[in-house]
């Protein structure tokens, strides 16, 4: 029997409206899923620090700060690497001079003392977090299954009333602690090596070249220093092209004064007491960094102290985030660091 014209008319329109509105939801869905998504990846860019980069990073550290910190808590645990075996060490009694400790896996915890590796976070001495999946999935996978203990440190920031020269000295309390300690962990305190990224890195390289800072802090010499993508290592070539928008954090880090930037500046302060060290640098970034490591590098060098540097088509936060993931770039770190000590090239083979 044949379906009436009206009827037909009825259903075709009917037919078409219900296929719109699947439509229009499925494509909502499909939007509100994409915009999870780059919301995600918004937090995840800024907590590795490739943020530092957009006009998102700039204005006053307080501003950014808080910024950055909601963004952390409102990622939750997608932003955080694996539990620490033991967390919170306290270093000093700031809520944020605290390192946590990854111990040897496996067949790796049985070989004795172990050499150790201090991690400190970047975020521009301003933001960051020790626990970020960034700072230290990869890292503490890769080399806890090879006999390390790793460490990764928070210190205080800008808003805590610690400039650019504070943190460094933080850092070093860190240090300090780890290695006096290093027994409780099964770790070795006369193997450290100390390791960082972006401002973590500028820290690292100042502990790493200055003997003062070293000395103040009670820290035995340490085995050498990874730099991951330091933005500061010659403080004279770097503050006159740092981007605009970024121009009131490092004046807060460094001040406005150039007499004071050499004190702070890990080349102004290489002697012959500093430690070898390998400069990673991406030579994506706007600013240049790899300029700075191949001075800081000709400099070591000439000094007599190992140095090397790294350059690679990176960015910012992938040189952090996929460190410790097996292929040449971690491959190339491990060569540096297994140059420094017998036990640490014997575990890293």
């Amino acid at each position: 029997m044949k379906r009436p014209k009206t009827a037909t008319r009825i259903w075709i329109l009917t037919a078409c409206i219900l296929f719109s509105f699947v439509a229009v939801q499925t494509a909502a869905a499909g939007d509100g899923k994409l915009r999870e998504r780059l919301r995600d990846r918004l937090q995840q860019k800024s907590a590795e620090g490739d943020g530092m980069f957009s006009e998102d990073a700039g204005g006053s550290c307080a501003d950014h700060y808080a910024k950055i910190d909601r963004r952390i808590k409102s990622g939750g645990d997608r932003l955080i690497g694996s539990p620490p075996d033991v967390k919170d060490v306290a270093y000093g009694t700031h809520e944020r001079q605290r390192f946590d400790v990854y111990l040897p896996k496996g067949e790796a915890a049985r070989g004795g003392p172990a050499p150790m590796i201090l991690m400190a976070h970047g975020g521009g001495w301003c933001v960051g977090d020790k626990s970020l999946k960034s700072t230290v999935q990869n890292k503490v996978a890769r080399w806890t299954a090879k006999g390390f203990v790793v460490a990764s440190t928070n210190y205080p920031m800008l808003t805590h009333g610690r400039d650019a020269l504070a943190q460094a000295h933080e850092v070093a309390a860190a240090a300090a602690f780890l290695q006096k300690n290093a027994g409780q962990w099964g770790g070795d305190s006369t193997k450290l090596i100390l390791m960082g990224h972006s401002a973590g890195a500028h820290l690292v390289s100042l502990v790493g070249t200055a003997k003062d800072i070293r000395d103040a802090a009670g820290m035995q010499d340490v085995l050498g220093v990874v730099s991951i993508d330091a933005g500061a290592t010659d403080l004279e070539m770097q503050m006159p092209k740092v981007l605009p928008f970024l121009k009131v954090r490092y004046t807060e880090a460094f001040g406005a004064d150039p007499a004071r930037w050499p004190q702070m500046s890990p080349f102004h302060r290489l002697d012959k007491t500093s430690a070898p060290w390998l400069g990673i640098c991406s030579t994506t970034r706007p600013d240049k960094p790899c300029e700075q490591s191949e001075a800081y590098v000709q400099k070591s060098l000439a000094l007599g102290i190992p140095a090397a540097m790294l350059a690679l088509p990176k960015g910012h936060g992938k040189l952090n985030s996929e460190l410790g993931q097996k292929g040449s770039y971690t491959d190339s770190v491990e060569k540096f660091m297994a140059s420094l000590d017998t036990e640490v090239a014997a575990r890293l083979r």
